[in-house]
């Protein structure tokens, strides 16, 4: 165990010094291993080898490209527009129903993105503005913002679910049924922050105009391309039709249609979402790829185990334990950008996890929940820095006492979520 705690030390402080992540772990990784064969580079070199070959022709991976690029299509086709404005038709009316409106068009998006940055890099640029001119306030408009962008990695298809289960060996398709619930969940959570701030503050979010139910239907036949797209592709994961990869492919270019027939691509446009999607699949893996390196150190080490003795000696309970290793999470997450979170502590918590019984579908939904409270939270929340790049002129002090009632909402969903397992393992249950 000490081993791996050195490393994951050494690992640390190389991140501190600016060295890409992807790089420490994989140096700390090939290092360790070469330390642990007494400094034979042969078992090191083998392992490199053997991971950057496993990582490019793994066939699960695929899905990543393919859903980055549904993404950046429908980004392109203006179906986030449409979600914003369909939502403020249905609420907008309500006081701080502009922010709910917000978050709900942030759940649609993130049904057919899979990324909390591009979400709320997206929803900044489409509902900022609307906001702002109907009298929110700057706290209550990005903390909205940021918190819905959230969404984009819970509610499926989401990158970080497939990166989870490629690393733990867990259904895919089962993680994104997963997701459903507890997105719906999330989605209710935050529209609950929205109005706990508007009640202390009423002049945060008044009332917009309210929509006639022709306005509305009209307002909601806008959608029916990302809810024919969601449907087809979850419908079929979820119906057993096809598998994660191949709904992946469908959904690409099912968006790719969408797109083309609103005539919303051209030459330039097309090439600027392929080089896109190659440049973040590109960095995805790379980072992929020195996580699995530093896993397989922590695997040679005798940490997994010590740690299961440590607890069988403790005589803990198994939910405590669940409890401290999301609270780790969550204090993990106001000073470490997520993804190397997620990749450095997954291959030391999650064979104590299995150990204890739990399910690594519902551990999965509890890491992607501490992993969307890590994005909103400062100082290192992710969310605010992208809204604090495209809104400059939103002091950072704004931005942090935004996001605070819906870190709060958050932990509560967390909470329910541990609670209430069912919530996220009753569709994969259903699954075929």
């Amino acid at each position: 165990m000490t081993e791996a705690l050195v490393g994951l030390g050494i690992m640390m402080v190389l991140a501190l010094l600016r060295i890409p992540i992807a790089i420490s772990m994989g140096v700390v990784g090939f290092l360790g291993v070469a330390y642990l064969r007494d400094w034979n580079f042969s078992p090191a070199m083998a392992m490199v080898e053997t991971k950057i070959y496993e990582t490019g022709r793994n066939y699960t991976l695929s899905v990543i490209p393919l859903f980055i690029l549904m993404g950046n299509f429908t980004t392109r086709a203006g179906m986030s527009k449409e979600l914003f404005r369909a939502a403020y038709a249905f609420i907008g009316h309500l006081r701080g129903g502009l922010a709910m409106a917000t978050i709900c068009a942030c759940a649609g998006f993130g049904a057919i993105c899979g990324s909390s940055i591009a979400t709320a890099a997206t929803m900044a640029k489409v509902a900022y503005p609307s906001m702002r001119q109907l009298g929110y306030s700057d706290r209550l408009s990005t903390g909205s913002i940021a918190a819905g962008g959230t969404l984009g990695i819970l509610i499926p298809p989401s990158t970080l679910m497939v990166i989870y289960g490629v690393m733990t060996e867990t259904n895919i398709g089962k993680m994104f049924a997963a997701g459903i619930l507890p997105g719906i969940l999330a989605t209710l959570l935050l529209c609950v922050a929205v109005q706990w701030t508007v009640w202390r503050d009423p002049d945060s979010g008044p009332r917009g105009e309210r929509s006639s139910w022709a306005e509305r239907l009209k307002a909601a036949e806008g959608v029916w391309a990302v809810a024919l797209l969601f449907i087809i592709v979850m419908g079929g994961i979820y119906g057993g039709v096809f598998t994660a990869t191949e709904g992946a492919g469908i959904g690409a270019f099912g968006a790719l249609c969408i797109a083309l027939l609103r005539r919303a691509l051209t030459w330039r446009t097309f090439f600027d979402a392929l080089i896109e999607s190659g440049r973040t699949t590109a960095m995805l893996f790379v980072i992929l790829t020195g996580a699995l390196m530093f896993a397989e150190f922590v695997n040679y080490t005798t940490m997994p185990d010590d740690l299961k003795r440590l607890v069988t000696t403790l005589n803990l309970s198994p939910i405590m334990v669940i409890a401290a290793i999301c609270a780790i999470y969550v204090i993990l997450g106001t000073a470490m950008e997520e993804l190397s979170m997620i990749l450095l502590t997954v291959p030391v918590f999650f064979p104590l996890v299995v150990h204890l019984g739990f399910d690594p579908i519902w551990f999965g939904i509890l890491v992607v929940v501490v992993v969307e409270i890590g994005l909103i939270s400062p100082p290192v929340g992710m969310n605010l820095f992208v809204l604090n790049a495209l809104l400059p002129n939103v002091p950072t002090t704004t931005l942090f006492r935004g996001v605070l009632p819906f870190v709060v909402a958050d932990i509560v969903r967390l909470g329910i979520l541990i609670a209430f397992p069912v919530i996220s393992l009753w569709l994969p249950s259903m699954m075929k």
